[in-house]
C-alpha cells in the first residue's frame, strides 16, 4: 500500500515529485519535533533557527547541526 504525504508537505500539490516530498516531509517533522537537550537531558529541546536551539526547561541555547542535535 502507497505510503500516505505528510500534512505538511500537501502544500506542494503535485509539483516536485513524490519521492522528493516524501523525503523533505521527514526531514521537516524531524525538525520540527522536540529533541534532548545536551545539559539538563530532558526532551525539550525546540529548534529555534538554522543550528540554533533552545531547550524550553533550563533555558539553555545551543548550536547544533541544521537539522537533528
Amino acid at each position: 500500500m502507497a505510503k500516505d504525504v505528510p500534512t505538511s508537505v500537501r502544500r506542494f500539490g503535485s509539483r516536485y515529485g513524490r519521492r522528493v516530498r516524501l523525503r523533505f516531509g521527514e526531514l521537516e517533522q524531524e525538525q520540527r519535533s522536540l529533541h534532548k537537550c545536551p545539559y539538563c537531558r530532558t526532551k525539550q529541546a525546540k529548534r529555534v533557527s538554522v543550528g540554533i536551539w533552545q531547550c524550553k526547561k533550563c533555558n539553555a541555547k545551543f548550536t547544533g547541526k541544521a537539522y537533528t542535535v
